[in-house]
């Protein structure tokens, strides 16, 4: 009797996010194992969870690139353009994921029921950059301030910026100055530069160190 052939991970993962798609986290495993032509037992053998799966099919990293770079950056070089470096990612993170979290509330469920003991990952990312400035601020690289405080204006503020951006027409989100094909080197438009520069300039007036302050 011949084998049924060998389904992969990226079956599985294709199979989840059409139906994740179509009806939000609401849609069963039953459901998904059926597309991908496997028993529903066989897709809790590849992921502990339904909430890892879904992860996983849209393509939510566990942990973003900004995160793993904030560990690279801590007490290290300049910590102003770490910050602004920091900003980049996170908003092009967002960017990433913000307009997938919109499709999916169009449909219902928009992300997992948090399991108990456990934290939404907004609150996670707020602990982590929290954490970061913590660190910074006992090794004196910042002044002593709130860093939570100073963690929900940033991921706030970059947050809310790509919101508009996803709402509004992109003519809308651009400056009299800026010119809508020009890119910096970071792969950013000028706009989106600015922005995120003059960000951190207006939080670096009251996180510098004293003895850096003008």
């Amino acid at each position: 009797m011949a084998r049924r052939p060998k389904i992969t991970n990226q079956q599985i993962l294709d199979a989840a996010r059409q139906v994740f798609l179509q009806k939000g986290f609401g849609g069963s495993t039953l459901e998904i194992a059926q597309r991908a032509g496997i028993s529903e037992a066989s897709i809790f053998k590849r992921f502990a969870t339904k909430e890892e799966l879904f992860f996983a099919a849209m393509g939510i990293p566990d942990q973003p690139l900004w995160i793993k770079e904030l560990d690279s950056l801590s007490g290290k070089g300049d910590i102003k353009q770490n910050l602004i470096q920091v900003c980049c990612q996170i908003l092009e993170f967002y960017r990433e994921i913000m307009p997938l979290l919109m499709m999916l509330r169009s449909r219902g469920n928009v992300l997992p029921e948090i399991v108990p003991k456990s934290e939404p990952k907004p609150i996670q990312d707020l602990k982590i950059l929290t954490g970061f400035l913590e660190y910074e601020i006992k090794l004196g690289r910042l002044r002593p301030c709130e860093p939570k405080t100073v963690a929900h204006i940033l991921l706030g503020s970059l947050m809310n910026y790509v919101f508009l951006e996803q709402m509004l027409p992109p003519v809308t989100m651009l400056t009299s100055e800026s010119v809508a094909t020009t890119s910096g080197s970071s792969g950013l438009s000028i706009d989106e530069s600015t922005f995120i520069q003059s960000l951190v300039e207006i939080i670096w007036q009251g996180i510098a160190p004293i003895h850096l302050t003008p």
